[in-house]
């Protein structure tokens, strides 16, 4: 199976160089590395045209955007200007962060879970984060849950479910469509992925309402934000983010926000999480 991946990079000149280190020693080399170079002001594109002059499945793409970090909406328009560039002669397509260290046979693992079952649509690893000199588990996701910072799709599925949605959300509605159209998403404890950046280091302070806004796009309803937002504020420590989320929620609803997904997808989407959180409670 080939795979493609795809690499958007803003001012990741710190962390880049160990990311494309990490691929070149896979023990199954990717056919295509495209790194979206978003509008970098540091070496960012001088250290990725480095490794391409020795490793031509390498390759740079630029492009201008507004520096500031928002979650969702940037780095996945940084995917799309890469994924514009490839063609279309590839099995497996991926969304990879520029701040990871990946495990050697991290890929070889990966299609091995394709090969052996035609309906898994998505697949991945664990992200740890170093602390204390220890590097232990990022919690702030469930365990079947394939972080954004290493999403790898089937060609089949990642075409059906419309490739990835530029708002915040998208790592989470790509789950959710996958299962709404019958795909399997599989995680592999084995596989730790150390990431070098806590998730949303760079974000912008106006983003703080944004998981809010995203609890509302893909369907969720309003019981469902307010379970899911307390949360990812306990696990994230920060209590109060459960306010600022719920004020996201809601001025998303009193704005007449577009949802990310179609009516009969949200409803499949609060079915599904409403079985999740009964299967939990009643185990």
């Amino acid at each position: 199976m080939k795979y493609y991946i795809i690499i958007p990079a803003h001012n990741e000149a710190d962390f880049i160089a160990l990311t494309l280190e990490s691929l070149v020693s896979q023990t199954v080399l990717p056919s295509k590395v495209v790194v979206v170079n978003d509008n970098s002001t540091d070496e960012t594109a001088a250290i990725v045209d480095d490794f391409s002059k020795n490793h031509p499945f390498i390759s740079l793409v630029n492009k201008t955007s507004e520096a500031i970090h928002m979650p969702g909406s940037k780095v996945i328009q940084a995917f799309h200007k890469g994924f514009e560039t490839i063609d279309s002669n590839y099995d497996i397509i991926v969304k990879l962060d520029a701040d990871l260290i990946l495990p050697n046979n991290y890929f070889e693992t990966i299609l091995n879970h394709f090969k052996s079952d035609s309906k898994i649509g998505m697949a991945g690893g664990f992200a740890y984060i170093e602390k204390n000199g220890e590097w232990i588990l990022e919690n702030l996701t469930d365990k079947d849950h394939i972080r954004g910072a290493f999403k790898a799709y089937r060609k089949e599925c990642f075409l059906q479910i419309g490739n990835l949605k530029p708002a915040m959300g998208w790592d989470t509605v790509d789950e959710l469509l996958c299962k709404f159209y019958g795909w399997k998403v599989v995680t592999d404890a084995t596989l730790k992925v150390k990431h070098l950046k806590p998730t949303g280091a760079n974000y912008n302070k106006s983003s703080r309402f944004k998981q809010g806004e995203a609890f509302y796009s893909i369907g969720y309803g309003f019981f469902i934000a307010s379970i899911a937002s307390m949360k990812l504020a306990f696990l994230k420590g920060k209590p109060l983010l459960f306010l600022d989320y719920i004020q996201g929620f809601l001025r998303a609803k009193f704005n007449y926000k577009p949802l990310l997904v179609t009516n009969e997808q949200a409803r499949f989407i609060r079915n599904y999480r409403l079985k999740k959180m009964k299967d939990k409670i009643f185990k």
